[in-house]
């Protein structure tokens, strides 16, 4: 015991070496390598029990956090050699390399939070139980991003092409294993906004364990990822594939990486409904032996719906027949009327307008479609528009018992160029009363 005790004062002694290092501004990396043997072995049960020596000593509880980026990595080493293997042939910023990535960011957060965690659980100090507090906050906050970010990048840009050569059950099982993880995260965030309401002891147990719930999902996930998702992925996917999803993926945003655009390929993007769902032998061999299991038995029948219809317009994010435009724009819960460059009206939605529109309108000069008293302030308008010196025109009226939003939006081409102007009507009575929530599992027939 003695030796032991005598084990855990070096290693503090150490750590705090560590600590004075981190916090003079030294180099990380030249750190990780002088302290890596002594970070190695400490093990993720020891942590708390050091961390909650050190803040009795007065060492902020975020200093010790950097110290815990440096562990958890260094800690992980041991386990990442095969994600390093599967990595070794994919370039840098290439979608999966970012997918992994990620997965590296995710666990240690994960192992953090459940250290920090584990730490104001045997915290006694009060003024330390409200800095670690305040470190769970960031940790659990950080997490959230996760399902914005990482999970619907697969779940928006990854999973149709899954889907489309037939594959649906891995998707369906992660998105499912998704949304818990989401679920766990959003009730962490509500167990650590009570830390107020609670007894110290009911509070500190709940959160200890929700957050251990919480790394071993997000772990799990990560385990799953990198071990059945990301080598099917591999086996099955294009290079055209992977562009088309690096041209999408930043509108979505990533968790704690920035890849760059130094891959370039050469390779014509391809979306899910330009590929060819002829799954091979080869490519069927090549897939994880889970993945495999899964399928064996079952007919795969790829998705060969030809999306391009013949007569159908291809629009920039999509293909419509002239019918479903028309009947799309009687549908919309807006009147929207379009004004061309040369400031003549060239259409109307059709369905429940706001203000009423006939055929008679079109081509009409839209300085004639108002009271005379209004067209120098429509002039002025346009003229900023055209000039690029206004984005939008706001104003709201009440008339008849209803309260009227009416918006102005200059319409640009892909070059700045003015195309026109979009006038936008809504009644927004019933919006402006909505409180609270109804989401879309909240529907009932």
């Amino acid at each position: 015991m003695t030796e032991l005790l005598k084990n855990r004062e070096y290693k503090k002694e150490k750590m705090k070496e560590l600590l004075r290092k981190i916090h003079r501004g030294e180099d990380v990396e030249k750190l990780k390598e002088e302290f890596k043997d002594l970070l190695r072995n400490i093990s993720p049960l020891e942590i708390p029990l050091i961390e909650q020596e050190l803040v009795k000593e007065g060492i902020s509880a975020r200093e010790i956090a950097k110290m815990c980026d440096i562990h958890v990595e260094l800690f992980r080493e041991a386990v990442a050699g095969t994600e390093r293997e599967e990595m070794k042939d994919i370039p840098p910023v290439h979608p999966l390399y970012t997918l992994y990535e990620e997965n590296r960011e995710i666990i240690k957060d994960a192992e953090m939070l459940n250290l920090y965690a584990s730490t104001l659980a045997n915290t006694k100090d009060e003024r330390m139980r409200e800095e670690i507090l305040g470190v769970l906050k960031g940790i659990a906050n950080q997490l959230r991003a996760v399902g914005f970010t990482h999970y619907n990048r697969e779940e928006m840009l990854i999973f149709p092409y899954l889907e489309r050569r037939g594959i649906t059950a891995v998707p369906t099982v992660l998105w499912t294993k998704h949304d818990e993880t989401r679920g766990m995260i959003k009730q962490l965030l509500e167990i650590l906004n009570k830390a107020d309401g609670m007894e110290w002891e009911e509070f500190t147990r709940a959160l200890k364990e929700k957050a251990s719930e919480l790394s071993n999902a997000l772990v799990d996930m990560v385990f799953r990822e990198n071990n059945i998702l990301y080598p099917t992925l591999r086996a099955l996917l294009s290079e055209g594939e992977w562009v088309a999803i690096k041209q999408q993926e930043e509108a979505i945003g990533y968790y704690k990486v920035k890849p760059g655009d130094e891959w370039k390929p050469e390779a014509k993007p391809l979306h899910p409904y330009e590929i060819d769902t002829t799954l091979t032998a080869e490519q069927i061999l090549s897939l994880p032996k889970e993945v495999q299991m899964a399928l064996r038995g079952q007919k795969l029948e790829g998705d060969r719906t030809k999306v391009k219809r013949e007569g159908d317009l291809e629009l920039e994010t999509g293909y419509l027949s002239p019918k479903e435009i028309n009947a799309i724009f009687k549908h919309l819960p807006v009147d929207v009327t379009f004004i061309d460059k040369d400031d003549r009206v060239r259409f109307f939605s059709g369905g429940d307008r706001i203000f009423t529109r006939t055929p008679s309108v079109i081509g009409r000069p839209v300085q004639l479609c108002h009271p005379p008293k209004s067209v120098s302030v429509v002039d002025k308008i346009l003229k900023a528009f055209k000039e690029g010196k206004k984005d939008a025109a706001e104003f709201w009226i009440q008339m008849g018992g209803k309260f009227i939003y009416i918006k102005y939006v200059p319409v640009r081409d892909e070059k700045g160029e003015y195309l026109g102007t979009l006038e936008i009507t809504q009644e927004i009575s019933r919006i402006k009363a909505l409180e609270g929530e109804k989401r879309l599992l909240d529907w009932r027939d």
